[in-house]
């Protein structure tokens, strides 16, 4: 099964983080969830607490899998990571774009045809003075659409980028690539450590093919009503 969204439901369309601390919450959190459409995403924060095997455990739940690793190093040890990655039976991977060119194109070597590679551009807990700190001098928006281009030019199709971008990689790139889009948070909650975000139904318009959205679902007191709901206004 390729990842690709389905329009039909918007709930297809919605990757929940499961940034959470152990395994336990995290399959208490996907079992309230299941059956769900789209993808589970599982982080640093969970990856680490629970080890490869928590990858199983939610694939083994009927769940599709969105390993979000930000992978960046040296080529070979990418594209060794990318093959162990997919024999899990992730769907979704991310990269570092800032890895440069021999490394995308290692990992996109190393991707089965069934895997999304994602090329991660600029967080979205990132700015303007967060990208002069490390010697960056462009905005974000020119940051994002130079390493989108780079990405491209390495073999990449799919992308991770936050809903302010969403435009401006639409006319650079079109219905070519896939666009996965963190910084979601629906109307009346907090942003929390989100410094460029969008409700749903604003990231959608704008070109998101999919929306990664965590603690407005699993910070709910009921996850379940909290997914419906944002499906729903994202319509």
């Amino acid at each position: 099964m390729t990842a690709q969204a389905n329009a039909a439901d918007p709930r297809a369309r919605i990757i929940v983080a499961l940034d959470l601390p152990t395994r336990a919450t995290a399959l208490e959190m996907a079992r309230a969830l299941s059956p769900h459409p789209g993808f589970f995403k599982i982080g640093l924060q969970l990856f680490i607490a629970a080890g490869p095997e928590i990858i199983r455990a939610v694939h083994d739940l009927g769940s599709r899998i969105f390993l979000d690793l930000k992978l960046h190093d040296i080529p070979n040890t990418v594209g060794r990571a990318v093959e162990s990655a997919a024999s899990l039976g992730a769907e979704m991977l991310t990269i570092h774009l800032s890895g440069g060119r021999e490394m995308i194109e290692a990992a996109v070597q190393a991707a089965p045809p069934e895997m999304l590679l994602l090329g991660v551009t600029v967080l979205t807990s990132s700015n303007d003075e967060t990208l002069r700190e490390t010697g960056v001098f462009a905005n974000v928006e020119e940051q994002v659409l130079r390493l989108a281009k780079l990405g491209v030019e390495s073999g990449l199709r799919g992308f991770v980028a936050s809903p302010h971008e969403l435009p401006a990689l639409r006319r650079a790139h079109g219905s070519e690539i896939k666009i996965v889009t963190p910084g979601i948070r629906p109307a009346g909650t907090a942003p929390n450590d989100q410094k460029r975000a969008l409700t749903p139904a604003e990231a959608l318009r704008a070109g998101a093919d999919y929306l990664v959205i965590g603690r407005p679902i699993t910070g709910a007191a009921d996850p379940r009503a909290a997914l419906e709901k944002i499906a729903a206004d994202a319509l």
